[in-house]
């Protein structure tokens, strides 16, 4: 099983099938995978599917191909199952880096299938804790298979490992890839990444809260003139400045500061809160996208491809639950990819009870916000029509001349009153 993602205004030759794996891969081409997005806990829930409730884990496969795991969050699982259809039993050989040691980073090593397969080898960086001593990253992920926490016990993981602590201001090389690690603020500590690859600069800063000049210092080196920065944006400015102040997380106008001032290209959010909604995650991206247009918000099965320092977003398929064939006249508005104002009268022909299937001449921007009103007037006595809102999650050339197939995931709307079942 793959996720089948599509590139807003791609070729058809351009589709990317997040999980298969691509080799060999051009000397000028990366990729990242999200497969997990979210803070703090695991918060699968009906508002929170568009985004998805997975902890962090990030999947970066470099020219080569050398694969790189940023994070070991209950993402891990879902990863770890795409690499075992990808590879039907073949050696597989990946570095993980470690921010920290917290649950949410890291609850999900004992659920990636690889690390049990003999033919697999992993490398792990991570920072030396003051509360584990030598050897940090060996312990940490060992005791997530310590009694009485977990019944398999470590010796099980067939795969061959090494361990290597690091700390703010290394910098190594593996296979071509330039690694830079700074610290973070954050309890207990925290490490960002960037890599430095052929195809461009991706960093990942995240768990980090701002106000402390060292660390704000540290985050702003790490990302300069970076490609691609995915940032710790969990709460919103006034959370951040009351009721979550001193937690260790930051916000999207933090993350939209750093991306003008250090020159960045594109600035992902990540770590979503568990208590966000989809769509308040959405107003964190429509704010943040005012003051800087190129900000998207991390969700799971979403894929950037990376070439000549040029990023491309996808997002997964989206069509993943029945939908009806029909025919109703319908109105769409939108934003354009220029970030124009478009209105357009369109035929919808594929509609669920999440999402719809439309032809639009417009090309709209992927994650954008649209709304599609439809005529429901008929057989009914009277005109009446439903308004339905939604967000871009995927636009693609369609087999229709100039014209662009886009699909919208609806987002529920706030409604008055208690709705009874």
């Amino acid at each position: 099983m793959t996720y089948r993602l599509f590139r807003c205004g791609s070729r058809s030759s351009d589709v990317v099938e997040i999980g298969r794996i691509h080799s060999p891969m051009t000397q000028n081409v990366a990729q990242l995978a999200f497969w997990g997005v979210r803070g703090s806990t695991p918060s699968p829930a009906q508002d929170t599917w568009r985004y998805g409730g997975n902890t962090p884990c990030v999947e970066l496969t470099c020219p080569g191909p050398t694969r790189f795991i940023l994070d070991c969050g209950t993402g891990l699982r879902v990863l770890g199952n795409r690499w075992v259809e990808a590879f039907g039993g073949k050696s597989t050989e990946a570095h993980v880096l470690l921010t920290h040691y917290h649950w949410d980073h890291v609850q999900g090593i004992p659920f990636f299938h690889p690390f049990f397969e003999a033919q697999n080898s992993f490398h792990f960086y991570g920072f030396q804790s003051k509360y584990l001593g030598d050897e940090s990253v060996r312990k940490a992920m060992e005791e997530q298979l310590a009694d009485p926490y977990f019944p398999v016990h470590v010796s099980v993981m067939a795969a061959a490992r090494s361990f290597q602590d690091v700390k703010g201001g290394d910098k190594w090389e593996v296979n071509g890839t330039r690694i830079s690690a700074a610290s973070l603020n954050h309890p207990q500590g925290c490490l960002g990444y960037r890599l430095d690859t052929a195809a461009g600069s991706i960093v990942y800063a995240t768990d980090n809260e701002p106000g402390v000049a060292e660390f704000d210092q540290n985050v702003r080196q790490l990302a300069e003139g970076a490609d691609i920065l995915i940032y710790d944006s969990q709460y919103s400015p006034e959370q951040l400045a009351s009721s979550r102040k001193g937690w260790g997380h930051s916000s999207w106008l933090e993350g939209v500061k750093i991306a003008r001032e250090a020159s960045v290209k594109n600035l992902i959010l990540f770590h979503h809160d568990p208590d966000s909604s989809d769509r308040t995650v959405d107003g964190f991206l429509s704010a943040a996208r005012r003051e800087f247009p190129a900000t998207w918000a991390a969700s799971e099965g979403m894929g950037v491809t990376l070439k000549d320092q040029v990023a491309d977003f996808a997002f997964r398929e989206s069509r993943r639950v029945p939908r009806r064939r029909l025919k109703l006249a319908a109105i769409v508005t939108g934003q354009s990819e220029s970030g124009a104002a478009f209105e357009e009268k369109v035929i919808v022909q594929d509609l669920g009870l999440q999402g719809a299937y439309l032809s639009l001449t417009n090309k709209p921007r992927l994650q954008s916000e649209i709304r599609v009103v439809i005529d429901a007037t008929e057989g009914a006595e009277k005109a009446s029509s439903v308004s339905l809102r939604g967000t871009v999650v995927h636009c693609e050339s369609s087999a229709e001349k100039k014209k662009n197939g886009v699909g919208v995931a609806f987002v529920e709307e706030t409604e008055s009153g208690s709705p009874r079942d």
